[in-house]
């Protein structure tokens, strides 16, 4: 930064450079992943530099027909609480899914400004519950599960490290297809397990998430990337 005025002498401030490297063993399956974005976030940057292929769709895109091809389809934070075209088109992401696909859902907010109330293509709803402690213990509810399995086996030390929180604006009901695969709970809280909740639907799977993968990946946390690749390897085993 050059800092020039009149009254005093000519100030050229160079701030430190630092640069933040991450080594981890990741292991992915799959290439191409649709994204489409909520209220902004970095995730889809991230996904690019573990190896994906990523394309932005909108709420056009979201037709059997032209997610035909991608291996996962992933929605952006609030993208209920932001998008106003993609309530005509849910169930053409639902088709995917049951044909197939996988989706996965970051979390949105409660409230009136939800565009949609169908969230999933089983009921499904939101809460503002949260978990805000980032360093409580994970419990693994279904520890043979895929998701913490395939192709990366997770264990409690994945979620050692996490940053600012565990996650937000749970799943507080759900419908019975869903699986609870976390439980965490801040001090002298309940214990919350509507922060992953996954489905079979048709030949295909359906995520809901409030974890924070919108602040862990940036910052670099090993076992949310780890975690995040293997929701994506979902129907890849």
């Amino acid at each position: 930064m050059d800092i020039q005025y009149d009254h005093i002498p000519r100030v050229l401030l160079q701030p430190e450079a630092r640069l933040t490297a991450v080594s981890l063993d990741l292991a992915t399956r799959g290439s191409k992943i649709g994204y489409l974005p909520g209220a902004g976030d970095d995730v889809a940057e991230c996904l690019a530099e573990m190896g994906f292929s990523v394309t932005t769709l909108s709420g056009a895109d979201l037709t059997p027909e032209r997610l035909q091809g991608f291996d996962a389809v992933v929605l952006g934070v609030r993208v209920f609480n932001t998008r106003t075209d993609i309530a005509g088109s849910i169930r053409g992401l639902f088709a995917y899914a049951e044909a197939g696909g996988t989706v996965i859902v970051q979390y949105s907010r409660p409230g009136r400004d939800l565009k949609t109330q169908q969230l999933a293509p089983y009921s499904l709803s939101l809460s503002n519950d949260r978990v805000t402690e980032e360093d409580v213990p994970m419990t693994l509810l279904v520890p043979d599960h895929p998701v913490l399995n395939t192709p990366n086996r997770l264990v409690p030390a994945d979620f050692d490290g996490w940053v600012q929180e565990r996650g937000v604006y749970f799943a507080s009901q759900w419908d019975e297809r869903f699986t609870p695969v976390l439980e965490s709970g801040d001090t002298g809280a309940p214990p919350l397990r509507g922060g992953l909740l996954v489905a079979r639907h048709g030949r295909g799977w359906f995520v809901y998430t409030g974890l924070a993968f919108f602040r862990q990946l940036p910052d670099g946390v090993p076992g949310a990337y780890r975690l995040f690749a293997n929701l994506l390897a979902l129907g890849k085993e």
